[in-house]
């Protein structure tokens, strides 16, 4: 439950619209619904400011389709990470209004209309090759409720091709800039502008980038002051953190 559903309630309670049975039944959901296999957390939102959100991989089809339907009551706008198309699927049995994002493997449902911040958030991601990672971040971010602006293939092998977007990147009070192979983009966008970036290495490249550690090394050890790095292809965490300090 969120804020205002608490305040509804205890109101509904005083005046006699919502019976005490009634008001006893959601108050037992409370802190967690269990589900059996998980806990869902219903305090997410009071704490954090934001719901909780699935993550898909490991997860059977029902169990993701049993977490949303829950969720669903809760009139939360909604999202599952890492999913398949086969998740996608047994959730549609149970609500139309969901959306399937293949390249970000996501799942979002909108439950409420969007309350924009004036300011935006960019994703810049060094190549073609880093779009699912990107997208991850963007629909995180969107769902959560902010302006997204993207712009791919930019790395360093051109840079001239970062210098023709660097005035619509500087827009932006956040931004996050992914790549792989040795990472090099974050340090360079950190050294142009003068807003916080969060830096995701991504898993691509040849083989003495193992499975982006060179890139995430490279990130860690940047020279430019300001920048962030999260995990391995963590599009989804630096979208999160993004909308964390784009709505500060």
């Amino acid at each position: 439950m969120n804020r205002k559903q608490i305040e509804k309630l205890l109101a509904g309670v005083r005046d006699g619209s919502i019976e005490i049975d009634e008001a006893f039944q959601y108050l037992t959901e409370l802190p967690f619904k269990d589900l059996g296999f998980a806990k869902i957390d219903n305090h997410r939102e009071i704490r954090t400011g934001y719901p909780e959100i699935i993550f898909g991989q490991g997860k059977t089809p029902l169990q993701v389709k049993e977490i949303i339907q829950f969720q669903l009551k809760t009139g939360n706008n909604i999202l599952a990470t890492r999913v398949t198309s086969q998740m996608y699927d047994e959730v549609k049995k149970v609500t139309a209004d969901a959306i399937y994002h293949e390249s970000a493997r996501c799942i979002t449902i909108r439950m409420r209309d969007p309350v924009y911040p004036d300011t935006s958030i960019a994703v810049v991601t060094a190549g073609t090759s880093d779009l699912s990672v990107a997208d991850e971040a963007v629909v995180t971010a969107e769902i959560l409720d902010n302006k997204v602006n993207k712009i791919v293939d930019v790395g360093v092998a051109g840079i001239h091709r970062l210098f023709d977007k660097i005035d619509d990147i500087r827009k932006a009070r956040v931004v996050i800039v992914i790549a792989g192979m040795e990472g090099a983009l974050p340090s360079v966008v950190g050294g142009l502008v003068d807003k916080p970036v969060i830096a995701v290495p991504t898993s691509i490249g040849y083989g003495a980038n193992f499975g982006g550690i060179s890139a995430l090394l490279g990130m860690l050890t940047s020279c430019a002051s300001g920048i962030s790095v999260v995990n391995i292809d963590n599009g989804f965490g630096a979208g999160y953190l993004a909308s964390m300090i784009n709505k500060l």
